[in-house]
């Protein structure tokens, strides 16, 4: 590639070989004499962030591209005399990976507090999966991956899954009132959680592509305890159970080969509408895929599009307000909807009765439980 040469000028392109990079900075030594008619080429599953004296200029789509600098060949180098043939004008290129993360895993390292109605405190261990995907390349490099050369899913994982249990414990402290009531629930626990958490992914360019809860389990003692419960309630509603074998039984020797048959013909006639809605259904949802929700009104609009034709907002984001998520332009010192200071960070919060650190807009204590 030769991005520091004298005289050729660079193409620069990056592959994954691990499929486990995030992002990769070319050149892998830092900065660069990278020169006026470079061409960049990004594949479909990849956007490029071009960095030119030290700021982001533009994110580039799939596709072959001429990068713009005033580094000139052998010019440049004569001019970079007094800095030791090294020009000042540096450049660099970080690749992004914009394909789906799967597998990601989250659980609780101790069992969290929560507080049962029937059982009062007792202590839960959660585990599960979730996929990623960058969707603002530059506000991800500006927000978590920096200066580095290579960010991989190992860095991010660990962080990810804290905030994923920190947001399980608000979603059962506010909608589960007893451990008893979960089984059957954890569909609408990943479909919660996955909403709670879109803007705290949101905040640092992620999308949460997917959540999944695998398990939630109390203490032995208090699995215990439910299993005898469970296991007396069956023996209360045998007599019931016998009586409905019996009845089944007789409605079915009760039906003969023929009625059978005209029973078979009716479910396929009443099969045959699913099938045609069922086909119109996945042609709509492949037309669907093609659109995304603007980051400002939520509304479908084209992938590509680099404004939305119904609120003009820019889709591509430099920067978001620690405090309340609003877009910030690249150059802005305070936040034009909160006031804050774009260098001020949200203070974690601290539990009033066990002093534990906590997200800034937690609602329940991940240690003891308490609301917040």
């Amino acid at each position: 590639m030769g991005t520091n040469n004298l005289v050729f000028l660079e193409v620069i392109e990056w592959f994954d070989e691990s499929g486990k990079e995030i992002v990769h900075r070319i050149p892998e030594e830092g900065s660069g004499e990278i020169k006026f008619g470079a061409q960049l080429i990004v594949r479909e599953s990849q956007s490029a962030v071009f960095f030119y004296n030290g700021k982001a200029y533009e994110a580039f789509p799939a596709g072959r591209h001429m990068l713009k600098t005033a580094n000139i060949p052998v010019l440049t180098k004569i001019l970079s005399v007094p800095w030791g043939m090294t020009s000042p004008l540096r450049a660099e290129v970080y690749f992004v990976n914009m394909k789906v993360f799967p597998d990601f895993r989250w659980g609780t390292r101790d069992p969290v507090a929560f507080k049962d109605s029937q059982l009062g405190l007792i202590r839960l261990r959660a585990f599960g999966m979730f996929n990623i995907r960058v969707v603002q390349p530059v506000l991800f490099i500006n927000t978590l991956v920096g200066t580095q050369g290579c960010f991989t899913t190992a860095q991010i994982e660990e962080y990810l899954s804290r905030v994923v249990v920190s947001r399980l414990n608000d979603y059962l402290g506010e909608h589960l009132d007893s451990f008893a009531n979960l089984p059957g629930k954890y569909d609408a626990i990943s479909t919660g959680l996955t909403k709670m958490l879109q803007d705290d992914f949101g905040r640092f360019g992620l999308g949460l592509l997917g959540l999944y809860v695998e398990s939630i389990t109390p203490p032995a003692d208090v699995q215990q305890a439910i299993d005898d419960k469970g296991r007396l309630a069956m023996f209360d509603d045998v007599n019931k159970l016998l009586k409905m074998k019996a009845a089944m039984a007789m409605e079915t020797a009760a039906a003969n080969q023929g009625e059978a048959g005209a029973g078979l013909g009716m479910g396929m006639g009443l099969m045959v509408p699913g099938m045609f809605g069922a086909a119109m259904q996945q042609a709509g949802q492949a037309q669907a895929a093609d659109m995304v929700p603007c980051h400002d009104c939520n509304n479908p609009i084209p992938r590509d599009s680099r404004f939305c034709p119904l609120c003009g907002h820019q889709q591509l984001v430099f920067h978001k307000c620690g405090h309340c998520g609003e877009n910030l332009l690249p150059s802005a010192r305070f936040c034009s909807k909160c006031g804050a200071a774009v260098e001020q960070k949200p203070a974690v919060r601290l539990c009033g009765k066990c002093k534990a650190e906590n997200l800034s807009n937690a609602v329940f204590c991940n240690t003891c439980g308490e609301k917040l």
